[in-house]
């Protein structure tokens, strides 16, 4: 129980700081992209501080022989820049580009009451199960020899 109220309050904070600085307006997204126009540097601040945070954050819990609420640590096991990796995160800043939302900061927007985080999210739904679909269809093809 006190893991998911920590995730709760955890998601809550992280939320509530996406809807302080901005981030959930895509409007103020799309204006860090457009340097010849209304250029908003917020944003850079914002990822700045959140690099800051991370990278102290990091170097203090993975000091620890595990964390708080679990028995060990559950990092990525895989650490290789490859093509899904890189065709990944390129799709990713396309898509925050075209629509000023990423995944964290549209799951605040979706209670401001506007279609456009609501079809944001479909959509981003929708990409995740069709690229599960392709890779288990992938998996089950006979490998050539």
């Amino acid at each position: 129980m006190i893991r998911i109220a920590s995730a709760f309050l955890i998601g809550l904070l992280f939320g509530a700081g996406l809807l302080l600085s901005g981030m959930a307006n895509p409007a103020k997204v799309l204006n860090f992209f457009d340097f010849a126009g209304s250029w908003d540097p917020s944003l850079a601040f914002v990822m700045g501080g959140a690099l800051l945070v991370a990278a102290i954050g990091y170097r203090l819990v993975l000091a620890r022989p595990a964390p708080a609420l679990a028995t060990s640590f559950s990092l990525p096991a895989r650490t290789a820049l490859d093509g899904r990796l890189i065709g990944g995160s390129a799709l990713f800043g396309i898509g925050w580009g075209i629509a000023g939302f990423c995944p964290g900061g549209v799951v605040p927007a979706l209670g401001l009451g506007r279609i456009e985080p609501l079809a944001f999210a479909g959509a981003l739904t929708a990409a995740i199960a069709a690229v599960r679909l392709l890779e288990a269809r992938r998996a089950q093809r006979p490998q050539a020899a």
